[in-house]
């Protein structure tokens, strides 16, 4: 069989780990191949990677999206591009749990782009399609012979579905248009240079620093791991004599279990495993395991070199000299990362348009490209917000989302917990915010009564999470809408019940009879020292959804018995869409977050009988009767409620919004 030899290899993705090793065996190895290597310097890939043949005239770097479709196009033709080795993808499975669009957005998409360059320019003699195990799904666990590329594709995370789906295009564009395509599917590679998300240079990291490693479930899921310059050679192997329209595995027989592995790292860096190895939730359908048959690459002369042992000693000796090659991997080093993933360039020539300019020399043999955005735009647009929520699983968090599906606002849900910094600090990477919510909390179920018996856990959310929140938002200089309590007061000598005259913004907190109300009382006072954070008092919160529990309407209806005491109360309704005009406005310090007025149980209960329930009956009892039944107290008050008023003067009253938001939308017509 002639083997086939390239002229012009554009490389994507070869800042990152297997990429680079890739492009720097082909531009040592072959002076005589021009090497175009495109990357967008996403989280996982680093110029430093490439330095071994930044200096050789057979090398040039363009940074740029393989999704922009110009810029795709310009490389291919005045490179004069003839194969194509297509390594950039979002990898990292974990992320694709996170922003499983990304991974549709780069793995697909970006692909699509390649292949409908390819086509139109008509010039690709080889595309070389990099792929992964993972499309296989799982292996049975007592299966002899592996994975063989005729095996059915049974992807079960939203990474693989998305390199499945890229697969399929490849395929498609080989059938359909004759483009020359090649698929390999590889087994887990290590080695220098790897982004410490993967589990072998996170493991050896953490050794380094004397830290736990974390384990999935057990530890007994099984994996292949080959070294990379093994896979390297394997590559080059299959550019010069691989077969068109062919799969190939690139894959080795010999298994281990993730405990294995991280026994191993223990035991070169001479710790206890009983003492560092941690177990850590399971992520969602962690495979079993992945098994290769890799016959058909043998075939064609390659094997594996390198034995374990020896791999993961010159893995360790090349971090240990380069501890710092990534900087700050605090975030990638946690259990559940979420990195930062960096948004293509979805709409490619809609909206970009690329000027290549040189950057490393001025003379003829250009080693690096920078493409330059050049907007058709004169005037600059106005920035698009995007808000980052916490308390998916809370009332005030699910209708916030909901609020900003209605208002076309982009806005994603925090994952870490308050109370973890480094968590946050990974949610306001991933997320890009322009505004944080904090709708998050502890207030009790069924009631604030849970406090009471709960203390640390009150605590760690309501004062150590949101003062953590409040913190890290400072740092990155975004604005906190931070939903807090107006249930920090009671009624007394200078604001009497029935006077009308309520508590201020600026009035100190008089009620403690309860342990939640202690912990809302006291990160108000201290969030004072924040001037990033919006502080919201919410009291009593109704909604129109008369089913939700967490409604006060919906509880004192359910209650047997109820006192009868006039309240400042939220409709949520009415009030939740101005605190989100309130961070467009760029709103700060304490707000009373009420409807003008006061309301009693029975004056509620007689609308909910009118307009909902005619036959509904209730009975009352006393504040006595009341702290009989019940463990901590409950704070009754009026909230002033000009400062909110006046900055929204349509705000309605409590009444008028009961009606208008809650019970005429609810109201049932008699037949």
């Amino acid at each position: 069989m002639t083997e086939y030899k390239p002229k012009n290899i554009l490389i994507t993705g070869a800042a990152g780990f297997i990429a680079s090793h890739v492009a720097n065996r082909l531009v040592r190895n072959y002076p005589d191949y021009k090497i175009v290597v495109l990357d967008k310097l996403d989280y996982c890939s680093n110029l430093k990677n490439l330095n071994p043949s930044r200096s050789s005239a057979n090398f040039k770097f363009v940074k740029g999206d393989i999704g922009s479709v110009d810029l795709v196009n310009y490389l291919l033709i005045t490179e004069s591009i003839d194969t194509i080795m297509h390594f950039a993808a979002q990898t990292h499975v974990d992320n694709s749990f996170g922003n499983s669009f990304e991974f549709t957005k780069n793995n697909i998409y970006g692909t699509h782009v390649l292949l409908e360059a390819c086509k139109v320019t008509g010039q690709i003699r080889r595309f070389i399609h990099v792929s992964t195990d993972e499309v296989y799904g799982e292996t049975d666990e007592d299966a002899v012979v592996g994975n063989h590329e005729a095996s059915q594709l049974l992807p079960t995370n939203p990474y693989s579905a998305t390199k499945a789906g890229a697969e399929m295009l490849v395929m498609a564009y080989g059938r359909s248009y004759g483009l020359p395509v090649i698929t390999t599917r590889g087994n887990n590679v290590y080695g220098p240079n790897q982004f410490p998300e993967k589990l072998i240079p996170k493991f050896i990291l953490l050794a380094m620093r004397g830290q736990p490693l974390p384990i999935h479930g057990d530890g007994s899921n099984v994996r292949s791991y080959l070294y990379c310059e093994d896979v390297a050679e394997a590559f080059e192997v299959v550019l010069h004599k691989g077969e068109v329209g062919h799969v190939y595995n690139i894959g080795t027989k010999r298994e281990r279990r993730v405990i294995d592995v991280a026994k191993d790292i223990c035991k070169l860096c001479s710790l206890d495993s009983d003492k560092v190895i941690k177990f850590v939730e399971n992520r969602p359908f962690n495979d079993q395991r992945y098994f290769l048959d890799d016959q058909k690459l043998k075939n064609l002369g390659w094997s594996e070199r390198t034995v374990w042992e020896e791999g993961l000693k010159k893995t360790m000796e090349w971090y240990m000299n380069n501890p710092d090659w990534w900087g700050d991997v605090s975030g990638a080093l946690l259990p559940h990362p979420r990195m930062l993933m960096m948004p293509g360039m979805f709409e490619g020539s809609e909206e970009t348009k690329f000027l290549v300019s040189q950057s490393m020399n001025t003379n003829t043999q250009n080693k690096m490209l920078v493409p330059t955005p050049r907007s058709n735009v004169s005037s600059p647009k106005k920035p698009q917000l995007k808000f980052l929520i916490y308390g998916r699983t809370g009332w005030l968090g699910g209708i916030l989302g909901k609020l900003c599906e209605k208002q076309g606002i982009q806005y994603e849900y925090g994952r870490g917990r308050l109370e973890d910094r480094s968590q946050l600090i990974l949610d306001i990477q991933n997320v890009k915010p322009t505004h944080v919510f904090n709708a998050a909390g502890v207030t009790g179920r069924p009631n604030v009564d849970w406090c009471e018996s709960h203390k640390q856990e009150t605590i760690r959310t309501n004062v150590v999470g949101t003062l953590t929140l409040a913190d890290v938002c400072r740092e990155h200089e975004l604005l906190l809408m931070n939903y807090a309590t107006g249930c920090i007061f009671e009624y007394d000598v200078e604001h009497p019940e029935g006077s009308g005259i309520g508590f201020k913004e600026e009035d100190k907190p008089n009620f403690f009879g309860s342990f939640y109300s202690k912990t809302k009382a006291m990160v108000e006072e201290l969030l004072k020292e924040y001037e990033n954070v919006c502080t919201l008092r919410v009291r009593m919160p109704i909604s129109s959804d008369l089913s939700n529990p967490r409604n006060f309407i919906t509880k004192i209806s359910r209650y047997n018995k109820v006192v009868n005491i006039p309240n400042s109360m939220t409709i949520l309704d009415e009030l939740l869409p101005i605190s989100i005009e309130m961070a467009k406005r760029n709103c700060k310090g304490i707000w009373n977050f009420t409807n003008p007025g006061v309301v009693s149980h029975n004056e509620i209960l007689e609308m909910y009988k009118s307009y909902i329930d005619p036959s509904f009956k209730w009975v009352n009892f006393t504040l006595e009767e009341q702290a009989r039944v019940i463990v901590a107290a409950r704070s009754n008050n009026e909230l002033d409620a000009t400062k909110l008023k006046n900055e929204f003067p349509e705000l309605l009253s409590i009444k008028e919004s009961l009606i208008k938001y809650v019970f005429e939308p609810n109201k049932v017509i008699s037949n």
